[in-house]
């Protein structure tokens, strides 16, 4: 591997952890005071049907994150394939219950309708496509399975996507309702479309049904 790629490599996968590490901090009040809590009002974080969801969301959504990025190592995939397909069963289940909580808080968005639908949007492709990708695995279409996994951990690294584009839509004078506006379709679609080139680079031409017209 390349200095570059090595680089590369090693930024994707710290930030994995580092994001993936993130719902810790939600142990210590002052995060959760100045962190995605701060926006929402008083009798929302009295709700325990949005308190449980947003919990259950970051929460597996971090483990998510943090477990999934190891599974794009090809060799260690095929050293440890028993430990790969055990961890491969929890990254989906994972996915599965923060995409659903994730698409019941898209409902209380600080970014209004705009935000919820963006939002609700990647929850419902987050679950489709992990859906997919185990539906294929199950049928023993592997390569198919490798393709809609990564579609999917695409979708998962929203969550870093979202930290960096986030604050730089608040610089440029946007309010927080307006940033998350944008940011609830700028987190996920860029995504879709370095996926979509990864997968053509790696398994040819016909293997991005994501970008297909209709």
């Amino acid at each position: 591997m390349e200095v570059k790629q090595q680089l590369l490599w090693s930024l994707f996968a710290l930030s994995c952890i580092g994001i993936g590490l993130y719902p810790l901090s939600f142990a210590f009040s002052a995060v959760r005071q100045n962190g995605l809590l701060a926006t929402k009002s008083q009798e929302l974080l009295m709700d325990n049907t949005y308190m449980i969801a947003f919990y259950t969301h970051i929460s597996f959504g971090g483990l998510a994150l943090l477990v999934g990025w190891s599974q794009f190592l090809k060799s260690w995939r095929n050293k440890y394939l028993t430990f790969h397909r055990y961890l491969g069963s929890f990254y989906v289940t994972a996915v599965f219950t923060s995409s659903i909580a994730g698409f019941i808080i898209s409902f209380y968005s600080t970014g209004g309708a705009i935000g919820g639908f963006g939002f609700g949007t990647l929850a419902v492709l987050w679950f489709t496509t992990n859906l997919i990708a185990l539906a294929n695995i199950k049928m023993g279409k592997v390569k198919e399975h490798e393709k809609w996994m990564i579609r999917n951990y695409g979708l998962t690294f929203s969550a870093v996507t979202l930290r960096v584009y986030l604050p730089l839509i608040l610089m440029s004078g946007s309010d927080i309702a307006q940033a998350l506006q944008i940011v609830s379709f700028l987190c996920w679609m860029p995504n879709i479309v370095v996926t979509e080139t990864y997968i053509q680079s790696q398994y040819g031409k016909g293997s991005s049904p994501m970008l297909k017209s209709t």
